[in-house]
């Protein structure tokens, strides 16, 4: 892409790529300056009109496009096959919970979170109003092309703004299904799809038009938006490299979970567990039903592919670069016709240093690292030594114990014997340097709010 194509508004690339067999699908449209303008132009419109509607008739509208997306799911099930390789139940399952999110906030919205009104000062009665901040721009990754954009749009919209949906370059498809079933069950400009590539992103960013941000992305990408966006609001989710805690007293089916987890969507979920802390008592143990349970999981078969040629030739330079002496390496299984897709299959690194490129880095694939220390204090300092702190699990019997790890664990969300556990009522957010913000739960409608307090004298 030339640097001069946004400037045109409707600049065109072609090169989709199905990652399941590395060879090429189809073109997409690339935004341009002049379309991203109209777009925001728009949404700027159409965002009085939504605003202003009682908080019954839009959910009532969310829960039309919730019907639309359930009586056209096995369409979107093939648009997210089609950007991301993932195996059938996978993407139908994700579809699911596109629906229930989009149904819960339409809900939601029809609940008073505001701080109680009534008497504050004297000869004064005062309420809190939470008026939607305007125009959002939504930028989302690849990885769940439309579950991400779900956890963006529906609280945004649910709160009174309209919303540019910006998907990942590589996989727009479900995003563009979505905006034309939002424009018969919304309205015009209440939700609008705009695929292109990061100029496009820059643009929608850097628009003074735009009123707030929400990106989930990489570290880098976040850094640039934050720069761009100023003092507008802005909502980051960047990345885990989460850490497991497994214990000597952890429950039978622990690495059997670990690693069916961590392989799930071939190991690009910001939460899933990457690193495995032990204590040196049940080290070889750990390490040992991990490898295990990691031959039993082929990729082709159990998960899908790597998303692009890019992210496979990050995975393979890490994991390259990694200095593990123990490696535990799965099959591949692709079907006939899929040998130059982009395959990698999961593994288990074992015996490597703490500063280790596989430890240091989010891999965002189907790999675990194990590590041993020497007691549960160096558990908390190994898995709060790395900048992301996203998310973490705990696996043992001993209560007080588990407990206790997961209170001293920097991260928003920590599972005990379970991982990558998560439900619409529930808040995600990450620390440090893996984002601000709030995602899910009705706590993720005030990202896209603000609070107006207005106070009446009535003794006159």
């Amino acid at each position: 892409m030339t640097p001069d194509a946004h400037t045109a508004p409707d600049a065109t690339a072609t090169l989709l790529t199905d990652p399941c067999t590395g060879r090429s699908r189809a073109g997409f449209p690339v935004s341009g300056r002049g379309r991203v303008d109209a777009a925001v132009a728009a949404a700027r419109a159409a965002q009085p009109a939504w605003a202003a509607l009682t908080t019954g008739e839009r959910s009532r509208r969310m829960l039309a496009l919730a019907a639309a997306v359930e009586d056209g799911a096995e369409q979107y099930v093939r648009a997210e096959q089609a950007g991301t390789g993932k195996p059938a139940a996978e993407a139908r399952g994700e579809i699911e919970q596109c629906i229930d999110l989009i149904r819960f906030y339409a809900g939601a919205v029809r609940a008073d979170l505001a701080p109680g009104g009534g008497h504050r000062l004297p000869g004064r009665e005062s309420w809190v109003r939470w008026e939607p901040l305007g125009v959002i721009a939504a930028i989302v990754p690849w990885n769940y092309p439309l579950l991400m954009a779900v956890w963006r749009f529906a609280p945004a919209l649910a709160a009174g703004n309209t919303v540019l949906l910006k998907p990942a370059e590589t996989t727009p498809d479900s995003a563009l299904l979505v905006a034309e079933d939002a424009r018969e069950t919304l309205g015009p400009d209440v939700l609008t799809t705009l695929p292109g590539d990061r100029g496009t992103g820059r643009l929608l960013v850097g628009h003074e038009a735009v009123d707030g941000i929400a990106f989930t992305g990489s570290r880098t990408g976040g850094l640039d938006v934050a720069a761009r966006a100023g003092l507008r609001r802005v909502s980051l989710e960047l990345g885990g490299n989460c850490a497991a805690l497994v214990l000597p007293d952890a429950p039978d089916h622990t690495c059997e979970t670990l690693v069916r987890t961590a392989t799930y969507n071939a190991g690009q979920s910001c939460a899933a567990p990457a690193r495995v802390l032990t204590l040196r008592e049940n080290y070889e143990r750990t390490v040992t039903q991990l490898a295990a349970a990691m031959a039993a999981r082929r990729a082709g078969t159990d998960f899908g592919p790597l998303n692009s040629l890019d992210q496979a030739k990050r995975f393979d330079g890490i994991i390259g670069a990694s200095r593990a002496r123990v490696r535990h390496i799965a099959e591949v299984a692709a079907a006939d016709g899929e040998e130059d897709g982009y395959w990698r299959p999961g593994m288990v690194l074992a015996d490597l240093p703490g500063d280790d490129p596989a430890v240091r880095e989010e891999v965002f694939g189907p790999v675990l690292t194990v590590q041993a220390v020497a007691g549960p204090e160096e558990l908390v300092r190994a898995a709060n030594g790395v900048p992301h702190a996203l998310a973490a699990s705990v696996w043992g019997r001993t209560t007080s114990e588990v407990l206790r790890l997961a209170t001293a664990l920097e991260a928003g969300e920590v599972w005990v014997n379970c991982h990558l556990e998560q439900t619409g009522e529930l808040p995600h957010g990450g620390r440090k340097q893996s984002g601000t913000g709030t995602d899910l739960s009705v706590l993720a409608l005030a990202e896209y709010q603000r609070p107006k307090t207005v106070t009446v004298n009535v003794e006159r």
